[in-house]
Order: C-alpha cells, then sequence, then structure tokens
C-alpha cells in the first residue's frame, strides 16, 4: 500500500502517532478537548452552513430522505456542539480498572480498560456523523480516519477543519481527526486493507456498503446499521398501545435504521386491530403493502394499501412506508422475524407476560422492546451520548456504540522478579 497511496500511508502514520499520544492523554484533558471542539464548531457555524450549501445543490437528485441527512442548519451544528459537550460531561472510559483473579507468581494483576488506537468509519451522506465519532473517539482516546460520501465530502471537511482548531486550541494533536478526501475506489480498497495499521472499521450505510466493507476488509470489521425492525402486535396486545407504538415505530424518523419496516399483526386481533392502527399509519403519511390476509381487511376500512411482494419482507425502506403481514401467532412473528430481520430491533405489544417473556427469549436482536417503540435504540437515548452506530454483530460490541465499545482490556501484572517455573 505504501507505494501505491503515498498519500493514505502519511494519514495513518499521522493517525498512529496520535493515537500514542491521546493513549497517554489525562482525561481532564480529553474532556476539555471536547468542549473546545464545540465551542469551536458553534463560532464556524456560518461557514459550516454556507458549505454545506454547496453539498445540497450538488445533491438535489438525491432522495429527499438523504437531501435531509445532509442538510446543516443552524439547529442541527448547535446539536452536533451540544452532542460534544454532553459526551465530556461523562465518566472516563478508560478510568475502570479490575482486579483481576490472582495468578501463581505474580502479586497483583489488574484489567484495565484502554483505547483501540486507530478508528476509521466510512459514512455516506450525513455529515454530523463525524461530530459524533469525533465525541467518542477523542474521549475514548482513539485515533480517527473519517471517510465520507462524496455528497458530504465538503461539509464534513468543514467540519473536521472547526475540530481540529477546537483540538488545536486544548493542546491535543490535530491528526487524531483526519478526513480520507480522495473518493477514488483505489483509496477505498487501500483502507481496508491496512491491516494492523486500523484497529477497527466501522462501515456506516446501506446495505451495499456493508456487504461490501464485510466481504474485502483484512482489517477488523463492526457491521452497523442496517435496520429491518418490526413491531408484533400480540393477541393480548392493548388497542392504544398498539396504535401508539407502531406510529412511533415507522414514523418518528422513518429514514434511520432504527425505523420498523414490517408490522406482524396476530391473526386473533387482525379484525380488530388493523383497522386501527392501519388507519392511524395512513393518516401520518405512511404507505402500507399488506399481505393476502391483511389487504381486504385494510381495504374494507377504507385504508389505502396495495398487495405486498415477496422482496418487501426484507427491504429495510427508510421511507415512509410499512409492510403488513398477518401471522397465526408468537411462533410464526418469530419464524418471520428470523428469516427476514437484520439482528437490529425489534417490538412486542402485549398485556401478557409470558408471551413478552417468550418473545424476548426467541427473538435474536441487539435490542428488545416489550411495549415500546423501536425508535428508543439510540446511543443518546440509551445514554452514552452519541454513537459511532448501531452493532448489529455480537463481537466486540452489539447494539448502540459508545465509549466503552471504543475500548478494549489490558492485563496489567505487577511482579517482584518472580519467574514462571
Amino acid at each position: 500500500m505504501d507505494a501505491q497511496d503515498p498519500e493514505l500511508d502519511r494519514q495513518l502514520n499521522t493517525a498512529r502517532a496520535a493515537a500514542r499520544g491521546l493513549r497517554k492523554t489525562p482525561d481532564d484533558v480529553r474532556a476539555r478537548a471536547l468542549v473546545s471542539m464545540a465551542e469551536a464548531m458553534e463560532a464556524a457555524r456560518d461557514e459550516l452552513i454556507a458549505v454545506n450549501a454547496g453539498d445540497l445543490e450538488r445533491a438535489r437528485s438525491l432522495p429527499p430522505a438523504l437531501v435531509d441527512r445532509l442538510a446543516l442548519s443552524p439547529a442541527r451544528v448547535a446539536q452536533m456542539a451540544e452532542g460534544l459537550r454532553e459526551v465530556a460531561r461523562l465518566g472516563d472510559p478508560l478510568a475502570e480498572a479490575v482486579p483481576a483473579r490472582p495468578v501463581p507468581g505474580v502479586p497483583r494483576m489488574v484489567r484495565r480498560r484502554v483505547p483501540l488506537g486507530v478508528i476509521a468509519v466510512i459514512f455516506e451522506a450525513r455529515p454530523n456523523v463525524a461530530a459524533e465519532i469525533a465525541a467518542l473517539g477523542i474521549r475514548s482516546g482513539n485515533a480517527l480516519l473519517l471517510r465520507p460520501g462524496r455528497e458530504a465530502l465538503a461539509s464534513v471537511q468543514a467540519i473536521v477543519r472547526a475540530l481540529t482548531h477546537g483540538l488545536e486550541r486544548a493542546g491535543v494533536d490535530p491528526g487524531a481527526i483526519q478526513v480520507v478526501e480522495d473518493p477514488d475506489r483505489r483509496r477505498f480498497a487501500a483502507l481496508l486493507s491496512a491491516r494492523g495499521r486500523i484497529d477497527l472499521l466501522v462501515p456506516r450505510g446501506g446495505q451495499a456498503l456493508i456487504d461490501e466493507v464485510a466481504r474485502n476488509a483484512r482489517v477488523p470489521v463492526v457491521e452497523t446499521g442496517v435496520g429491518n425492525c418490526h413491531v408484533f402486535l400480540h393477541a393480548a396486545a392493548d388497542p392504544e398501545l398498539a396504535e401508539r407504538i407502531t406510529v412511533n415505530s415507522k414514523l418518528f424518523r422513518p429514514a434511520v435504521c432504527n425505523a420498523a419496516e414490517t408490522l406482524l399483526v396476530d391473526a386473533a386481533v387482525a379484525q380488530s386491530l388493523l383497522p386501527r392502527v392501519g388507519r392511524a399509519l395512513a393518516q401520518g403519511g405512511a404507505q402500507l403493502r399488506a399481505c393476502p390476509r391483511a389487504l381486504p381487511v385494510l381495504l374494507a376500512s377504507g385504508i389505502d394499501a396495495r398487495p405486498a411482494v415477496e422482496s418487501d419482507w426484507a427491504e429495510e425502506f427508510l421511507a415512509p412506508i410499512m409492510a403488513v403481514r398477518v401471522v397465526d401467532g408468537l411462533e410464526e412473528a418469530l419464524e418471520h422475524i428470523e428469516r427476514y430481520g437484520t439482528r437490529h430491533s425489534e417490538a412486542i405489544v402485549t398485556t401478557d407476560p409470558e408471551a413478552a417473556q417468550a418473545f424476548v427469549d426467541g427473538v435474536d436482536a441487539a435490542a428488545v422492546y416489550v411495549n415500546a417503540p423501536t425508535s428508543f435504540t439510540d446511543g443518546g437515548k440509551f445514554g452514552l451520548g452519541a454513537e459511532v452506530g448501531i452493532s448489529t454483530q455480537k463481537l466486540h460490541a452489539r447494539g448502540p456504540m459508545g465509549l466503552e465499545s471504543l475500548t478494549t482490556w489490558q492485563w496489567v501484572g505487577h511482579g517482584r522478579g518472580e519467574v514462571r517455573s
């Protein structure tokens, strides 16, 4: 890689040096750096919005949901700054040191948290992701390489300029946050191949991006983001809760990964619940795609719907569209989720505690909800301050990835000259 991509080689060397420095940086300095970064973001607000306007102009052909993700406003800049401050207020993620099981011949053994090192994040048209990742990365003592999508590149460059200015003012190496600016595919491939120089790579984007990274990367990868989430209305569902939770799961923010994409309804209550819940979804602007058992119930109630096709069950719509299927009980709901789900977030609405526990025990997902919407799966809501992504795999992190997910363990043995025999 060194001979083929000297610029990326330089950035990797810079990141590794910054990571070594951050590893030794006291927590109060890292926390102050985040506050300084927030202040720099606020000072650069007008520049960020002006640069972002150019990105928006070039992105006019994108779907409206993606354009909305791309857009910066005074309120969003303020939210990014507050996110940095919120992470600064959290406890030191590297403070944990746990006495370990005694080791014969080593008088004292301790297990402590340390940074991962250099983290690369590949993401698409969401410039605010840069600030979230920077907050978590610096606070946990990691250096960052950010590769945004072409659509958000200018905005991310402007955000990182502000962030690194804040780092410099706080006395922290600005090389700790860098943008991989060249969108060329060869650089993308070189990033995936930087084994031994990148400690973790996180792709944040659609299924195609995540699949490509997982298939080709030679560095450790955490798969995040794709959310084909479900809400199951059990036979013992409370009608009011069923309506409220389904609508919030789907329509709170339809274009994000924790939005529910499929509604599963127990056949025992389909005739009574589907008209109420379907009408609320339609009134909220959702388009419904229904199975042969659900479609006539919706149409007979005057609710516009169209027939679902097989691909709808596996689709992450990221839009106000919801697939609807009638199932014969809890087991069939679990079988549907097992077949089509992405291990992200799943919800059941029921007043039956045994059914609730059976759902929790039977579903394989990073987050599971009983009488609560999937929209809660979010690092901020979970008290993490922000998130690098929502991991849908099981190693080394699962669910929203906050500060702790960007650390690992180091074993430290204190001896007095003993040797192993």
